[in-house]
């Protein structure tokens, strides 16, 4: 199902959320593993994204506290099954092993921290790792750009090495690819500068991911590389600094060289253009919904229906291997 926008470059508020939730809504809803939904904005996401008929919750946690914070909500979770886990950690092991027994398509980040969940995430024994490096993506709705935008990694790999940003890429592309945004996805790999000096190692590793695309490595997406943001994002800076490319200046996923980087990139846009930020963890069996209490209920509606449209699209190709 595809979620391509037709619109001009007059861009239209939200309406790129608004699209992809659209679009969840047409697919069957995903079996979700809510690990730990014990404060009022983990549950009441969950309940919206059911209401709205996305996700069918598998509510993990100590039951007594998330009935109580229903109640003290009025969250209607009677159609909801609990899983009882006595506490954050010991829910995060229990959701996992629900996603290892096949009882949910998505794992959904509740009242725990990051860490807690992607330990057992990670786990040697019994976690979900697969071949792929575990990433970060935000799925970004910034109104005054066209472009659905995708930031990675800015929640998850620090000081990511090569290896580590070919997987960043890769999980990035097949994302865009499968939830419906479009084919070969223009790839900018941002640094300081748009040339390459081994003063700035970032220009260093986009000049080599650049080539491992055009070697087969790196697949189905168009990539370029080092980018400045301002080059990457804006045609008339690119224009003036005489980049010819096809992702310069309309670029729609942005690799950022490491976390400090990219988180404030994202949280820039955020808090001053006024943009939502969904996100979402791929290279697991399963995506997993990273929520966060500063989310507005259309980012967390929308870091859903990411998560629903890429599992819906799973169902139809060979799972990434264990």
């Amino acid at each position: 199902m595809s979620v391509v926008s037709t619109e001009s470059s007059t861009a239209v508020p939200h309406a790129k959320y608004e699209r992809l939730i659209a679009a969840a809504r047409q697919v069957p809803p995903a079996a979700t593993v809510v690990v730990h939904p014990c404060d009022e904005t983990s549950l009441k996401g969950a309940c919206e994204a059911a209401e709205i008929g996305i996700i069918k919750p598998i509510l993990v946690g100590p039951t007594t506290k998330i009935r109580d914070t229903a109640a003290r909500f009025d969250l209607d979770i009677s159609g909801f099954e609990l899983v009882d886990a006595p506490h954050s950690e010991a829910a995060a092991a229990r959701g996992v092993a629900l996603i290892a027994e096949a009882r949910g398509e998505l794992l959904m980040k509740g009242s725990l921290h990051t860490d807690e969940l992607m330990r057992s995430v990670t786990a040697k024994d019994g976690g979900l790792r697969t071949n792929r490096r575990i990433s970060h993506v935000f799925v970004v709705d910034v109104p005054t750009y066209p472009e659905t935008l995708f930031i990675t990694d800015a929640a998850i790999n620090i000081f990511p090495d090569l290896d580590a940003k070919r997987d960043i890429v890769q999980n990035a592309i097949d994302l865009f690819t499968q939830v419906g945004l479009g084919n070969h996805p223009r790839v900018a790999l941002l640094s300081a500068v748009e040339t390459v000096t081994t003063k700035i190692p970032s220009t260093i590793d986009a000049a080599a991911l650049c080539k491992m695309a055009d070697r087969g490595q790196i697949t189905g997406g168009v990539l370029d590389g080092p980018l400045a943001f301002d080059n990457a994002i804006d045609v008339e800076a690119a224009e003036i600094k005489g980049i010819k490319s096809p992702v310069a200046g309309r670029a729609q996923i942005l690799v950022v060289p490491d976390l400090e980087a990219g988180n404030m990139l994202a949280k820039n846009l955020i808090f001053l253009a006024k943009a939502d930020a969904a996100g979402i963890v791929l290279g697991a069996r399963v995506p997993i919904v990273l929520t966060s209490r500063a989310d507005s209920v259309r980012a967390r509606m929308a870091s859903c229906a990411v998560a629903v449209l890429y599992a819906h699209a799973r169902r139809r190709f060979q799972p990434i291997a264990a």
